[in-house]
């Protein structure tokens, strides 16, 4: 089974409510290393079989037609899951 994953973000002119509470919390819980923080949203998209150019073109025509708001939103990745290389957080 394949996974796609789509990420889409805050147009940068679009206010980020989510983002300035979170960006206003880091500090009070010690962390002062952070000057900003945009809040988007990850779509993980499963197909049967592997992940083709052709299910990568269906999933960014998704991204822009049903997954964002076009008005206030960019998608900014559609990518093959396993290609990706995440590093663990408990690490």
């Amino acid at each position: 089974m394949g996974r796609v994953v789509v990420e889409v973000m805050p147009k940068p002119e679009i206010l980020d409510p989510q983002g300035k509470a979170v960006v206003g919390a880091l500090p009070r819980l010690g962390f002062t290393q952070f000057s900003g923080v945009r809040q988007g949203k990850r779509f993980e998209l499963e197909v049967d079989g592997e992940v083709t150019p052709e299910i990568l073109a269906a999933a960014r025509e998704a991204a822009t037609t049903l997954l964002s708001n076009p008005v206030i939103e960019d998608v900014v990745s559609v990518t093959d899951a396993s290609a990706e290389v995440a590093e663990p957080v408990n690490a």
